[in-house]
């Protein structure tokens, strides 16, 4: 037996709760729908409120999969899929599990793009924690609920970078809320162990500052000392509620990402998906393709189109990689060429971040080259000379 609150989380078949007719029905972890036995229909009040059809898990998701699939755009999808996880998390999670290459596309990317930009528009039901700037005080006594007692994984957004979108406030809670999604449905992580967290600092996105449905703290984005007492305030509260969680940094802007990444490394199990998630995988697929070519990491040279933080990243990893190859660490940094909006990244140039100047190139190593126009030296150019 386990408790309700643990939603199940002690070994064994049944969730002991004490919650009945309507009150079970809107409880997303616990409803079962028209799963519901006679006899549990009988326990639980729910006869005359539920169809009288008994229907395994397998009907259901049958029927769910054909309305998917009856719609008629992705938009449309996104929100349907959201309906369901608001309703019966066994289900949709059944549904995604099943058909993870028809679902993915949606309950992630591209198709979440859109459902931040609609987030206002679509927002039905609360999911995860909306901390907004104003309540900062309250964050301890928000995170006490004795409803988030098993949390073992949280992800959170400040919504400035969302995708290739740019700044969505409030609606950036989009993107937590689907990639826990995928630590449950792919990763296996009980839902009842993860929380998507929106760190609310508001938005300079016009759109969403005029917009009257916005759901988000209405005042331009905080910045600069603010903003970090805001992050520490959160960190320091989930430190202290959860002195095991794995906090995943998500979507943060590149002047934030790495230096937040580097602030509480230490201080808790934490990662930033775009600056070491994204990297994990460049690093996975080259070092497969050195095993095609038999061309060892310390006679390749790297190339990275954008000087972010995921290219940079992506860069760290592998820098670390050629060096333990066995070339030394400043002929390994030599073999890196970072494209940024101004082109490659060269000493002297305004600007540099923290993070890119591991990669900066001299003047010397560039001196002789043959450039398409004297003012940038572009892709083309690292190509063609490096």
């Amino acid at each position: 037996m386990a408790t309700e609150q643990g939603y199940g989380m002690v070994d064994g078949p049944y969730v002991e709760t004490n919650r009945s007719s309507y009150d079970l029905l809107n409880q997303p972890l616990l409803n079962k729908g028209t799963a519901f036995t006679d006899q549990e229909r009988e326990l639980f009040g729910l006869h005359g409120l539920l169809p009288p059809i008994v229907a395994t898990l397998d009907e259901q998701v049958a029927r769910r999969l054909q309305a998917f699939r009856q719609l008629p755009n992705d938009s449309e999808r996104y929100v349907f899929l959201c309906g369901l996880q608001d309703t019966n998390e066994v289900l949709f999670y059944a549904l995604l599990v099943r058909h993870l290459e028809e679902m993915l596309p949606i309950i992630y990317t591209p198709t979440v793009g859109l459902g931040c930009q609609q987030f206002s528009q679509i927002f039905r039901k609360p999911r995860g924690l909306f901390l907004s700037m104003p309540y900062r005080d309250h964050i301890p006594r928000i995170l006490s609920h004795s409803h988030f007692d098993n949390v073992e994984a949280i992800v959170v957004t400040d919504g400035e970078r969302i995708l290739g979108l740019g700044d969505q406030g409030a609606g950036g809670m989009g993107i937590p809320i689907g990639k826990l999604s995928l630590y449950t449905g792919c990763g296996g992580l009980h839902p009842a162990t993860t929380l998507p967290v929106l760190l609310d600092v508001g938005t300079d996105n016009p759109e969403r500052l005029s917009d009257p449905l916005y759901v988000g703290w209405r005042h331009e984005r905080v910045r600069g000392d603010a903003y970090d007492d805001f992050v520490e305030a959160f960190v320091s509260a989930v430190v202290e509620r959860w002195p095991h969680v794995l906090l995943q940094w998500e979507d943060f802007a590149r002047n934030n990402a790495t230096r937040l990444l580097e602030r509480y490394r230490d201080r808790l199990c934490t990662f930033n998906d775009d600056v070491q998630g994204t990297a994990v995988i460049a690093a996975g697929t080259l070092l497969a393709a050195v095993n095609v070519t038999g061309v060892p990491m310390r006679e390749q040279r790297i190339a990275v189109l954008g000087a972010g933080g995921a290219g940079s990243g992506i860069s760290a990893l592998l820098l670390r990689a050629i060096i333990e190859d066995g070339l030394p660490e400043a002929e390994a940094r030599s073999r890196f060429f970072l494209i940024d909006r101004d082109g490659l990244l060269v000493e002297g140039m305004p600007d540099i971040l923290p993070f890119q100047e591991p990669f900066v190139q001299p003047h010397t190593a560039v001196a002789g080259w043959t450039l398409e126009r004297e003012s940038t030296i572009g892709l083309g150019d690292v190509i063609r000379n490096a």
